[in-house]
């Protein structure tokens, strides 16, 4: 499979499973220490808007800052370096990742809305949680404070794509068919073919740790 390119200035879903759907944190002190490596390798060369872990997986709307060799070092160096610390930890050997992570360029920014909130909302699409707002590892909670985080930078813009805080806040509690009423009516000819793409996307089936 051709793996779609990666491009400065674009947006992109990038999520990737365990090999065999296996389990890639074990507790929360492994989703900590993926953050901070998530800090560390794609600082000044990718841009967080949102992310999401679950036992088995994980989603990142990322903004491409530097050009495609770098930014596709930088994954690569994160993705090992956890992998190396986790393989330590846990006492295995061999892959931790399916071979490739997969990237998908976000069209336009009705897609971009959508995937923020099927990112955020993942946890309790999987039954994982009552409610996504139960959930500790996603980015939802970074847009109502103003300390320091990984979406810091692009906080801003996308609050603004929601116009504002509360109608972020709005958009998170309904269901995804229903943001059509947010989407614009420019937009509407693409909702349909958005959503389909977040939903083939439920394919990665979690389970709790």
């Amino acid at each position: 499979m051709k793996l779609e390119k990666i491009e400065k200035e674009h947006y992109y879903h990038i999520f990737n499973r365990g090999i065999n759907s296996a389990a890639i944190f074990q507790d929360e002190n492994n989703m900590w220490y993926f953050l901070k490596l998530i800090e560390k390798h794609l600082k000044g060369k990718v841009e967080v808007l949102a992310y999401c872990l679950m036992s088995n997986h994980f989603h990142l709307v990322v903004k491409i800052v530097s050009e495609e060799k770098s930014a596709t070092q930088a994954f690569s160096n994160l993705f090992n370096a956890y992998a190396k610390a986790y393989n330590k930890q846990q006492n295995r050997t061999g892959s931790l990742f399916e071979k490739h992570f997969k990237r998908k360029k976000i069209i336009d920014e009705s897609y971009l809305k959508n995937l923020i909130l099927y990112v955020h909302k993942n946890p309790e699409n999987h039954n994982m949680v009552k409610s996504f707002l139960d959930y500790k590892f996603t980015s939802f909670k970074n847009y109502f404070n103003n300390e320091k985080s990984l979406i810091s930078i692009n906080k801003p813009y996308v609050l603004n794509l929601f116009n504002d805080l509360s109608n972020f806040e709005y958009a998170h509690n309904i269901d995804l068919q229903g943001f059509e009423n947010l989407a614009g009516p420019d937009n509407n000819q693409n909702l349909d073919l958005n959503l389909q793409g977040l939903k083939d996307l439920v394919g990665f089936n979690a389970t709790k740790p």
